[in-house]
């Protein structure tokens, strides 16, 4: 089966089944595959004040993926989360399912019930995942944290580039240790098959 990847995803009209700009880009892609940097930029571009999606980079996409696909799995849709691929154009190692026939049931589902499900498991996720005490972790400490292990051990940092170091900054802030932030990324290299290429 030949798979198409875009760099812009397809004009919405093509997208029979979406209600709201929204949702659009969730399933903007509905009928090609896009690139996770690709991805990104439309979100960045749907969301100019959020924090958040303005700091994400494609290394971290991978745990966002598992969300859209918990999504699916909870509601029976096919795994949305099939239309994100990394540089090569397929999506990473240990994509569950078969990639191709995913792509298929994506493109032949009719999401029109999707978006208000969406609300509603964005909304209970948002309450399950809200700390009970407040996280503190502000960039700068976070950033000098990072920094202070990067001096104890720098052959641990050896391969890492900016969207990397870029990530664990975002896990970090999001209140996750520093060790657990490291091999998030260092999985997430590996995911990729990392060169980190997106």
């Amino acid at each position: 089966m030949h798979v198409a990847v875009s760099a812009q995803p397809p004009p919405l009209e093509r997208c029979s089944t979406m209600s709201s700009f929204r949702w659009s880009v969730l399933i903007s892609t509905l009928c090609q595959a896009i690139r996770y940097g690709d991805l990104l930029a439309v979100c960045r571009e749907a969301n100019p004040a959020d924090a958040i999606v303005q700091r994400a980079v494609p290394i971290g996409i991978g745990m966002k993926l598992l969300f859209v696909q918990a999504f699916c799995d909870k509601h029976g849709y096919p795994n949305l989360a099939c239309l994100a691929v990394n540089a090569s154009g397929r999506p990473g190692d240990s994509y569950p399912g078969n990639w191709e026939l995913d792509m298929l049931a994506v493109a032949a589902f009719d999401w029109s019930q999707a978006p208000a499900n969406l609300a509603i498991y964005v909304a209970e996720a948002t309450v399950k995942a809200t700390p009970t005490v407040k996280c503190r972790a502000r960039e700068p400490e976070v950033r000098n944290a990072i920094f202070e292990d990067y001096k104890t051990d720098r052959s641990r940092y050896r391969s890492f580039d900016h969207d990397d170091r870029e990530e664990m900054v975002n896990l970090m802030m999001e209140c996750m240790p520093l060790a657990q932030a490291y091999q998030a990324v260092m999985g997430a290299k590996a995911e990729q098959g990392k060169s980190g290429e997106v």
